[in-house]
């Protein structure tokens, strides 16, 4: 799949930032939409008020009469890494705001699939609750609620998935996407929402004196911002300036120190240095260890290593959490080579492939087919659904798509059209769940092409990197990676910096297995020898007997053996 670089278009002059920003830093916000320097604060006080969260104040109501009458709350969460930061946050901060019995229950994605079913709330009944609290789903469980309710349990609902056309009939319901509601951020993930919900709920115990009546201290809601930051970058919602905020200051809380012993616990395993955390370290390092307790096992142990305060248990729930994940890339290689040879008997060019690839096997793992769908669009640059077995000749799909294209409102499309096709389905933008009859399968897969077609330009099937364009030479320096590193932190919808330039090749070389280690020198100024390296070369073509190469390169600063050095950060190189 051929790859152009391409330059964000900026007007300087349309920036109204003070005269102490740097060029190269306006430069950058500018590529994202941001045209001030009130971008860069983090302080908690610039975040939205949770006053214009519709429901808010009616899931308070009945937060504030469970807490006073020591009701059993039940906790209900789905089994990814937002889930069980939302689960975990929402039994701590219960619990520090004086809940009397506050207990979590996930289904297990192999026996009852996703989200608060007729069948989860029989299993939730044994916990004998009198209030059911949906985190990270719960929108589009119409049935479930109705189950609950009519057993004659109170069901607040907090989601941020995208509703359907009907909402469940609960006693309250906390989504930002739910229509009426005004929050100026949708982008908040599950675990921001019931972090806003529980604040709000401290608010209104503290107006009413119940700390002082019950003799307990009311707690600093900043404690939790750590799970939120995780949580939030691993479900790759956009970081908007909102949860910019909430991950800058969850960050912070990491790198110091005050974070969860299973935060902390994750990264000893993982061997990364807390005081250097980034998002990139919660998105590929400590999220997928998380995550990896759902796909393959119970998501019960990250809930656990989150919640547990002693370090010796995070610890052996870390190793496990560890092991599972090593098992899941196991897994997932092997599902990838039998992806990638199906692919290859269709003998299809890069101009004969479908707009969408819809993929399936009975052999493959259902946890870990978002993580397949994810790995083979980005090496084609298409909407990509994988199947795997469910349950009741059904098979379960996980779909992940690329710019331009909503999925969720592309399977909408299919299920308007063909109302027999699809089971059920939900999601985002960018990733999306469904269940369908294994044998509609191939009418599916001609049908979502078509819903993709209509919704994509053939432009859009180009995989595009986008950069801030070139660095002068004096720009190659520590301080900008510093100053950059600073703004921080970036993520989905709000990029890391990423610059392109031409290069003279100096010197290169394989190291590890797949990976080009190199010396270049800028084209305009070629004195200026500096280290980059390239991960997950092609080897057939790397090391290539070129002397001038176009990089698209991110400045990173490494550290080895004490000594820091610059380093580009290579994501594309085109021989010249």
């Amino acid at each position: 799949m051929n790859t152009i670089i391409q330059r964000r278009p900026v007007d300087l002059s349309a920036g109204r930032f003070t005269s102490s920003t740097p060029e190269i830093l306006q430069r950058v916000l500018l590529g994202r939409g941001v045209d001030s320097d009130q971008a860069l604060d983090h302080q908690l006080a610039r975040l939205h008020s949770p006053e214009s969260m519709r429901g808010v104040d009616a899931a308070v109501a009945l937060l504030v009469e469970a807490v006073r009458q020591q009701q059993k709350i039940l906790i209900v969460g789905d089994f990814d890494a937002d889930g069980a930061t939302s689960s975990t946050l929402a039994v701590l901060a219960l619990g520090a705001l004086g809940a009397g019995a506050v207990d979590f229950l996930v289904p297990n994605r192999f026996e009852f699939g996703y989200g608060l079913t007729p069948e989860i709330v029989e299993v939730a009944r044994e916990y004998q609750p009198e209030l059911l609290i949906t985190v990270d789903n719960g929108i589009s469980s119409i049935d479930g609620v109705a189950a609950a309710r009519a057993a004659g349990l109170k069901v607040i609902v907090t989601d941020h998935h995208l509703p359907g056309s009907e909402l469940p009939d609960a006693d309250a319901i906390v989504n930002p996407n739910q229509p009426g509601c005004d929050f100026p951020s949708k982008n908040l993930a599950g675990v921001g929402v019931i972090f806003y919900l529980l604040s709000r709920l401290k608010t209104a115990l503290q107006a009413s004196g119940w700390f002082e009546e019950s003799g307990i201290a009311a707690p600093n809601m900043a404690e939790y911002l750590d799970l939120v930051a995780l949580g939030t970058v691993a479900d790759l919602v956009p970081l908007d300036h909102n949860n910019r905020v909430l991950v800058h200051q969850g960050i912070a809380r990491i790198r110091a120190g005050r974070c969860r012993v299973g935060i902390q616990a994750l990264m000893d395993v993982a061997g990364r240095d807390r005081s250097r955390l980034s998002t990139t370290d919660i998105g590929f390092i400590l999220g997928p260890r998380i995550n990896a307790a759902g796909r393959l096992d119970d998501i019960s142990t990250g809930i656990r290593c989150l919640l547990t305060r002693d370090p010796q248990e995070a610890r052996e729930l870390a190793v496990e959490l560890d092991g599972l994940n090593r098992d899941r890339k196991a897994i997932e290689a092997g599902m990838q080579r039998e992806a990638m040879a199906a692919l290859e008997q269709l003998q299809l060019a890069d101009d004969g492939l479908p707009w969408s690839l819809c993929l399936y096997d009975g052999a493959w793992h259902q946890g870990v087919v978002g993580i397949l769908a994810s790995r083979i669009k980005e090496k084609f640059h298409r909407p990509v659904i994988a199947f795997a077995d469910g349950d009741n000749n059904l098979i379960k799909g996980s779909a992940r798509s690329i710019p331009g294209l909503h999925i969720r409102d592309a399977l909408s499309d299919v299920a308007a059209a063909h109302p027999q096709l699809i089971s059920k389905f939900g999601g985002h933008a960018m990733a999306a769940g469904l269940s369908l009859p294994a044998e509609n399968l191939p009418a599916f897969t001609e049908a979502f092409e078509q819903a993709v077609r209509s919704r994509l330009t053939p432009s859009q099937l180009q995989a595009v990197i986008e950069t801030d364009g070139e660095l002068r030479a004096e720009e190659f320096t520590m301080e900008t990676a510093a100053l950059l590193r600073a703004c921080a932190p970036w993520g989905q919808a709000f990029p890391e910096p990423e610059f392109d330039g031409e290069f003279v090749l100096q010197q290169q070389r394989i190291v590890g297995e797949r990976h080009l280690k190199m010396v270049v020198a800028p084209a305009c100024a070629p004195r200026q020898s500096l280290d980059a390296i390239a991960f997950n070369i092609d080897t057939e073509f790397w090391p290539a007997p070129v002397e001038r190469v176009r990089l698209a390169f991110k400045l990173d600063i490494n550290e080895f053996r004490g000594r820091q050095s610059l380093q580009l950060m290579v994501s594309h190189i085109v021989p010249l």
